[in-house]
């Protein structure tokens, strides 16, 4: 295993704002505490066209170096979400 992926903190969020660029603010839910992180999709995301919206349940990774900044890498499927694009 690659040492860079022992250190990834997967943790899952809630997209509260959409902003340019494919990047998301997104509320993490850590032991009772509420924290916001700055989040832009993953390359298969967008290779694939999902886009999130407001309300998205996302995983996110996150770095120990910035717990600012992170990776979404899935959007959990919900029946009143219909954020697909297609072409």
């Amino acid at each position: 295993m690659d040492l860079n992926k022992k250190n990834i903190i997967e943790v899952d969020g809630v997209v509260i704002e959409r902003l340019p660029d494919s990047k998301y603010i997104v509320e993490l839910d850590v032991n009772g505490v509420k924290h916001r992180v700055e989040g832009y999709a993953s390359g298969k995301m967008r290779m694939n066209y999902i886009d999130m919206i407001e309300g998205d349940k996302v995983k996110i990774q996150l770095t120990p170096y910035d717990k600012n900044k992170g990776r979404i890498v899935y959007r959990y499927r919900t029946y009143e979400s219909k954020s697909i694009r297609k072409n």
